[in-house]
């Protein structure tokens, strides 16, 4: 793989994309003779590189420097692949849990998503409807006009709401405070519109937000238990939760996670940061999973199991408009994120962040090839992609 692939597959493959011993498990399946309607054969039809995937999580732990452990899962119609590194802590140096528990972020808002899509197909909301129909005390006038599939596919103009700021310290300060999400609405929609609704795209967890209060009015329970409800008991993702507004641990077993911190001498201090209040994210980012769960999942929401065809297709489509902060064309959809391969293949995929944690789930549409990891990365939070996620993206999907 020359260097401008590599480049192009780190630009594309972001999935939105004492160090303890490299722990495998391979397994190939014969592809089937036949394909899934309506899709061709499978996209990525070679077996997992095991070998790739081995190096891109070799070496985890205390001194590495982007990551203390990471838990890795490919599969598909070609076979599959599982491994995992690191430490569970870096006091102990036990190695990673493999079956770990672990902070998934963002990923959290395509399970939101997938809530809402059921809705429609139930009727119960209307995609092309007005927020404001569902939550009439709570949207604004300035946003009366904005739609459902506007804030699935951020082409709303909300903007964020106001916190303690964007800077490690500031977060680290308020790290166990509780946050009402409807208090985080309020502050948001009296703030003038950053665009008119549906010209441009702009990636906020207050969409989410709306949407997660959206699914609470419809449905006439908690966002969690409709969550619970709809996905996680039929699917039985047992080890999938959603945190009490109180709750700053991550229950069960789980590697701990850490942020690097340079100090005045020029070393670096890893401060745990694993116990943390996540309310102010709620239905955009504090689902807390398994890589195995996380796979469950992205299998089924492909296999259309969760969301009717008709309405899977939101997952499927980009508006055509351009991002709001770089110009570029637009890559969400309604929950998910359109990957080109520099070999023309489409992926689909979701990427979240919270400190100490990077996750990441995708598949090409076919599922002739689908990828979960979780990093417990030191600057989970960072501006660039984490070294350690990004080869083991480019490993799952390389030839």
């Amino acid at each position: 793989m020359n260097a401008r692939t590599r480049t192009l597959i780190a630009a594309a493959l972001v999935l939105g994309i004492a160090s303890g011993p490299v722990v495998a498990h391979a397994a190939s399946v014969p592809a089937p003779t036949g394909g899934t309607a309506g899709v061709s054969a499978p996209l990525v039809p070679a077996p997992p590189n095991a070998s790739a995937l081995e190096r891109a999580i070799t070496g985890l732990g205390a001194e590495h420097k982007d990551a203390t452990a990471a838990l890795v899962r490919v599969g598909g119609t070609s076979g599959s692949w599982r491994g995992s590194s690191g430490v569970a802590d870096i006091v102990t140096g036990r190695p990673a849990v493999e079956q770990g528990r672990f902070r998934a972020g963002s990923v959290t808002k395509t399970f939101t998503a997938a809530v809402v899509l059921q809705l429609a197909a139930e009727r119960r909301v209307d995609l092309d409807g007005p927020v404001r129909r569902y939550l009439p005390g709570t949207v604004s006038d300035a946003y009366g006009t904005v739609t459902v599939r506007q804030l699935l596919n951020h082409t709303s103009g909300i903007p964020a709401a106001d916190g303690p700021g964007d800077s490690f310290e500031a977060q680290w300060e308020h790290r166990f405070d509780v946050t009402d999400p409807h208090d985080q609405l309020v502050n948001a929609l009296a703030k003038k519109p950053e665009f008119t609704p549906g010209s441009a795209q702009h990636y906020l967890n207050i969409n989410y937000t709306l949407l997660g209060a959206l699914v609470e009015k419809v449905t006439g329970t908690s966002y969690e238990e409709a969550v619970g409800r709809r996905i996680l008991r039929p699917l039985g993702l047992y080890q999938t939760s959603f945190p009490s507004r109180t709750q700053t641990r991550i229950l069960g077993p789980h590697n701990r996670g850490y942020q690097a911190l340079p100090k005045a001498d020029g070393s670096r201090e890893l401060r745990d940061v694993t116990d943390w209040n996540s309310s102010d994210r709620w239905a955009a980012g504090d689902i807390i999973s398994t890589t195995a769960d996380l796979e469950r999942f992205t299998k089924a929401l492909f296999s259309e199991r969760i969301v009717p065809v008709a309405q899977l297709e939101e997952m499927f489509t980009v508006p055509a408009v351009k991002n709001f902060t770089n110009g570029k064309d637009a890559t969400l959809t309604g929950g998910l994120s359109r990957i080109v391969l520099p070999d023309g293949t489409v992926a689909w995929g979701k990427s979240g962040g919270r400190y100490g944690y990077n996750t990441g789930i995708g598949a090409t549409r076919d599922l002739s090839r689908t990828l979960v990891y979780s990093v417990n990365s030191t600057n989970a939070k960072g501006e660039d992609t984490n070294p350690v996620a990004l080869g083991i993206v480019m490993a799952a999907f390389a030839q």
